[in-house]
């Protein structure tokens, strides 16, 4: 009877004792969070970027994928334990931070997450195939905004450029054409001509949306015949060429010569003929659509006028004010 005390007392001991260790027991460390955002070095937003987070065990290492506004999250990350995150995104390269170390409960915003081209994709001489060289030229110049708005999607800044395929004659075409800005430009210029009651259309909402097609249809015209049909058929390259040196009045005197003097895709300069008869062509073709009170030479040649206009008003923004350094340039 008295060991069956003695064995009681024991089991009652033992079993609060251990509720004590677990009630006093050291706590989990409280987890922190790591976010981001991927941007390229214009600040513009690179969607759709592997983010990788490295730790020394092998469970730490985990994936996730920035969303359309470049931006990417990891939470429940460890205090206490140095981290390294690698983002990459194709044609640019890897970008890899220093050691992370969070303490517990922090809320860490990365900054400076800036991914730069790969240098393999402005290389010429190690890539076997131009026609790969030429997509990824042409994939950089379709990011290209003026001021980080404007499309600047035919301006060439590469220091080796290699000739357009048809097709990626087409595609930069259809890019422009597309563009939502160039929505809204033909829009704003539809509006000036509804204030200025240009052409003979009505006013009111109908006589808005007659000019707002016109507008446009001189535009798509343009640039698919001066920029595509046009340049594929006369093997020509129907972009501008950052020019970036010598004396402001020799870099205007290039902006002012882009619609007569081109680059062939054998890269010898040239008379645009492409462009040009892209000019007449779009102002022959307005006659189909205008009033019929406002077709004949004149619009013809008032057409290719303007058209001419906006093509050195945009080669003058690619020169003077894209974000474009000279001495990256030359690099």
């Amino acid at each position: 009877m008295i060991k069956l005390c003695i064995r009681a007392f024991i089991f009652c001991v033992s079993g609060t004792v251990a509720a004590v260790g677990q009630r006093f027991s050291a706590p989990e460390p409280q987890t922190g969070t790591i976010m981001g955002t991927v941007t390229d070095v214009r600040n513009d937003v690179v969607p759709g970027a592997a983010a990788v987070l490295d730790g020394p065990a092998s469970s730490d290492h985990r994936t996730v994928v920035a969303n359309d506004n470049g931006f990417f999250v990891f939470e429940n990350v460890k205090p206490g334990v140095p981290y390294h995150i690698t983002v990459s995104q194709t044609g640019f390269a890897n970008w890899i931070s220093p050691a992370i170390t969070l303490t517990p409960k922090q809320f860490l915003q990365l900054t400076g997450v800036k991914l730069t081209i790969a240098v393999a994709m402005t290389t010429v001489a190690v890539a076997p195939n131009n026609e790969q060289l030429a997509t990824q030229q042409v994939e950089v110049e379709e990011k290209q905004r003026v001021l980080g708005i404007l499309p600047s999607f035919y301006a060439v800044y590469d220091s080796h450029p290699v000739p357009l395929t048809p097709k990626l004659k087409f595609r930069l075409a259809s890019r422009t054409a597309t563009d939502p800005v160039t929505f809204l430009g033909t829009g704003f210029l539809a509006g000036l001509d509804q204030a200025a009651d240009k052409f003979d259309y009505q006013q009111g909402a109908k006589g808005y949306g007659q000019r707002y097609g016109a507008r446009y249809a001189n535009l798509l015209t343009n640039v698919m015949i001066g920029g595509a049909v046009l340049p594929s058929v006369l093997h020509q390259d129907p972009r501008y060429y950052y020019q970036g040196t010598g004396t402001t009045e020799s870099r205007i005197l290039h902006v002012l010569s882009y619609p007569f003097i081109c680059r062939g895709d054998n890269g010898h300069r040239q008379p645009n003929y492409s462009s040009l008869g892209g000019y007449l062509a779009s102002g022959a073709i307005a006659n189909a659509y205008y009033p019929e009170s406002n077709r004949g030479p004149k619009l013809v040649f008032s057409t290719a006028l303007a058209d001419m206009g906006g093509t050195m008003v945009n080669a003058f923004l690619a020169e003077f004010v894209m974000n474009r350094p000279t001495r990256a340039a030359k690099q």
